[in-house]
């Protein structure tokens, strides 16, 4: 009896302590994440608290008046202005073209590269396609510029061999628009082929097989065994896209400066001029709210959609 007491005893002296442990995993987690914790709440909370504050007054860097409060003064001026609201149809335009494009020249080189999965050359062929996707956006603009110029531009010489008279598509009030559209789908469309590929690759292959050996029409097979698995990745590329676009500012001020007038000009260069040449602080900090809204509802689309994917899957 003595012994099973003592060796009762035993088992609890030396049983683990739980609690102790708990804490101690909790005290190393909170250790690892408190610098990015850190470093998130100074470079992008606090700049957003910032930036909330300042939408609320008049303030101009290059003023010697001190901020004045103005409460949604900004806002109903933005609202009104009549520049901006043209700045923000041509942003939406530009998305929407560009996206459309993108997706569907994306969807046509994913299947093509889908299909012949045993093509020769096949890797050097996806490695030169997404080339343009890895290039910086100043560089692209930069590299199109040069191509676009009316007496240096390769386009235009071409031309001039053929018979044409020399343009210059940057400065067409009518062509410069679209022209931007082209070399974002240029650098944008292997993005599009990366998501089809990604959606084609997710579909179960027994169900392919079952679906060749059934011999399906390919209307069905798209909507009954490739569609309820691909569109999910295929969605979130577009979203993915559409908020990167709607950000395009690069593109734009390189090859264009938001001309020629404004035909050109999207809203994140409107809002840099109203920051870094005006210095308007408030009035770009009104902007930026603006701007900010969007992103939270294309986000919320975002994650809509993963919620939906979820529900499907389960």
């Amino acid at each position: 009896m003595a012994k099973s007491v003592e060796t009762l005893e035993r088992s609890i002296k030396d049983a683990p302590k739980p609690a102790k442990q708990e804490t101690k995993k909790n005290f190393f987690s909170w250790g690892i994440l408190a610098p990015v914790l850190f470093f998130f709440i100074l470079m992008s909370v606090v700049p957003t608290v910032w930036m909330f504050g300042l939408a609320f007054y008049d303030y101009t860097l290059t003023s010697a008046n001190k901020p004045k409060l103005i409460g949604f003064k900004n806002f109903t001026d933005f609202l009104a202005n009549q520049q901006l609201a043209g700045a923000v149809s041509r942003t939406f335009v530009f998305l929407i073209a560009a996206v459309i494009l993108q997706t569907l020249l994306g969807i046509l080189i994913g299947v093509l590269f889908w299909k012949n999965d045993k093509m020769p050359g096949r890797r050097l062929a996806l490695t030169l396609l997404f080339t343009p996707m890895v290039v910086t956006p100043i560089a692209t603009s930069l590299f199109w510029k040069f191509i676009l110029d009316p007496t240096l531009g390769v386009v235009n010489y071409l031309a001039s061999l053929i018979g044409f008279e020399r343009f210059d598509l940057l400065t067409d009030q009518t062509l410069a628009f679209p022209t931007l559209v082209l070399v974002d789908t240029w650098m944008w469309t292997p993005f599009m082929t990366l998501m089809t590929l990604a959606a084609l690759g997710s579909v179960p292959k027994a169900e392919l097989e079952a679906a060749s050996v059934d011999r399906l029409p390919i209307t069905r097979l798209i909507s009954t065994v490739i569609w309820p698995h691909a569109k999910f990745i295929l969605g979130l590329g577009i979203l993915l896209r559409s908020i990167d676009a709607f950000k395009t500012m690069d593109l734009a001020y390189v090859m264009t400066g938001g001309g020629p007038g404004d035909r050109t000009e999207l809203i994140a260069i409107s809002l840099y001029r109203f920051s870094f040449k005006s210095f308007k602080l408030g009035y770009s900090s009104a902007v930026s709210v603006f701007l900010l809204f969007i992103a939270i509802a294309l986000t919320s689309i975002y994650l809509y959609i993963l919620n939906a994917r979820k529900k499907a899957e389960g």
